[in-house]
């Protein structure tokens, strides 16, 4: 278990920094853009550029601040309970999550697909739009893999109370 869980820190951690690059990126890209409008010279494709970016920073910050505990969560109530309720609760949550977000990442890796047989390219710089898709997809797989481990720790603990 500790290799696993080392393997998908260790990823989670470079897709972080390939975020932010991402996140450093755009604010470059459309800085530059804003001057060169300023002189007529606007960067031909940068929207394009910013929105692929930022679908990437969004998608590969997401495992990260899942182990993190970034999420908002709303525990007013819950906090409220005896250790093992709050144990429960956060298992069947986990394993909803789980299942939601195996769903999107198999029917994303679908649709990544699909562009890919297609040939959809972006419509400025005609850049391959799957491969988007498919770098997204495999963020959310890492994200499942963390929920995963959630749910092991959980019942783990729940088996020690």
């Amino acid at each position: 278990m500790d290799t696993f869980s080392n393997i998908i820190d260790w990823i989670s951690d470079k897709l972080k920094i390939i975020g932010a690059a991402c996140l450093v990126g755009m604010t470059f890209l459309t800085c530059a853009d804003v001057v060169g409008r300023l002189f007529r010279h606007p960067i031909f494709g940068s929207v394009e550029l910013v929105a692929s970016m930022s679908t990437l920073a969004v998608a590969m910050a997401l495992p990260y601040t899942h182990k993190s505990k970034g999420h908002v969560g709303v525990e007013l109530l819950v906090r409220l309970l005896s250790t093992k309720t709050q144990l429960i609760i956060d298992t069947c949550a986990a394993i909803l999550s789980l299942a939601l977000f195996a769903l999107v990442t198999w029917r994303m890796a679908l649709y990544a697909n699909t562009m890919h047989k297609s040939g959809e390219v972006s419509l400025n710089l005609q850049f391959p739009t799957h491969i988007i898709i498919y770098i997204v997809s495999f963020c959310f797989l890492i994200f499942l893999l963390f929920i995963l481990q959630e749910i092991i720790k959980n019942i783990k603990r729940l088996k020690s109370e």
